[in-house]
């Protein structure tokens, strides 16, 4: 028996600050696919709204999702696989994503409000202010059976989340004979 990856399109989910952006780049370097740091795909318009203290709305959060996702399709043309650091937090977000990437992969970095709080508050360079977080929390929609995916545990040691996604979209394949 072989292995192989349930998916070559991973988006990794979750609220400002479960680590994102460290996981979903760490992956894909492992992986050896792009990474796309979903925030980099805002328009100006929507930072400066979330920097004002507002949450975006699913229709202001539309367009973005379609970048992203685009974004994602257009990159399996040319690698071998994608990675993407976003929210995703509501499963009509990644019914979006799967629009253009059917076979979209989910991990879920899952964390405590009051853990998450701290890290946002000691990064100086989020996108998200802090006041927003909990309007994140409110919004998630846990990963639903029917969609592929993982949760894991978003405050335990980076390589201890990297070893369970890597493990969680790696699944034992047959060999064919040569």
């Amino acid at each position: 028996m072989g292995t192989r990856l349930v998916s070559n399109a991973i988006v990794v989910m979750g609220v400002s600050g479960s680590g994102k952006s460290t996981i979903g780049s760490a992956v894909a370097r492992r992986l050896g696919f792009e990474f796309i740091e979903g925030d980099q795909l805002h328009s100006a318009q929507n930072i400066e709204r979330m920097a004002s203290g507002h949450a975006l709305t699913d229709e202001e959060r539309l367009p973005w999702l379609n970048l992203v996702s685009a974004a994602m399709a257009r990159s399996l043309l040319d690698h071998p696989g994608v990675v993407a650091a976003c929210s995703a937090l509501k499963r009509s977000y990644r019914d979006v994503l799967r629009q253009h990437v059917p076979d979209a992969y989910f991990v879920w970095l899952d964390g405590q409000i009051a853990t998450i709080h701290a890290r946002v508050l000691a990064r100086p360079d989020s996108l998200l202010p802090p006041s927003l977080l909990a309007s994140q929390f409110a919004d998630l929609e846990p990963l639903a059976a029917d969609e592929g995916g993982v949760r894991v545990e978003a405050t335990l040691h980076p390589d201890q989340i990297i070893a369970a996604v890597l493990g969680a979209i790696t699944v034992e394949a047959p060999v064919s004979p040569s």
